[in-house]
């Protein structure tokens, strides 16, 4: 496997299994590791503050914990790593960063890939797993 390996993670103890796994991927394979952590932005509250700033959105102060807890990880074990907090749907953020940094490899966990109501709505491994451009490893989580 060659190029940058690409994980998603929401925070959750499932998708930190999955990061635990792309941490020793990209240890073992010396490449650089691209977390990924989609959000929907909440708009700033504007009122009173120069109008520079009206529309201004932010990103949950979530997102840059989950990504700063999993930038330690990496550098404790040694692994380059870089965060990108991402707007939108998850799956299209990974999809997307992956193709744009023409990933050797897609990790994901799998929360979620056999539940009924993934065939209602969909999930993220699901969609990830149908339309990567490049390799899935999907990691056993639950």
């Amino acid at each position: 496997m060659r190029g940058p390996i690409v994980v998603g993670t929401d925070g959750s103890d499932t998708a930190s299994v999955a990061v635990g796994e792309s941490i020793q991927l990209a240890k073992a394979f010396d490449e650089m590791l691209h977390v990924v952590c989609a959000y929907h932005p909440q708009a700033l509250e504007t009122r009173g503050l120069p109008s520079e700033f009206a529309g201004s959105v932010l990103p949950d102060s979530k997102v840059q914990a989950v990504l700063d807890d999993v930038l330690a990880r990496a550098r404790q074990a040694g692994v380059n790593a870089e965060p990108h907090a991402i707007t939108g749907d998850a799956a299209d953020a990974i999809l997307g960063l992956a193709v744009q940094l023409h990933a050797g490899v897609i990790v994901v966990g799998n929360k979620g890939i056999s539940s009924m109501r993934r065939y209602v709505l969909g999930n993220v491994p699901s969609k990830v797993v149908h339309h990567a451009s490049c390799s899935t490893f999907v990691v056993q989580t639950t």
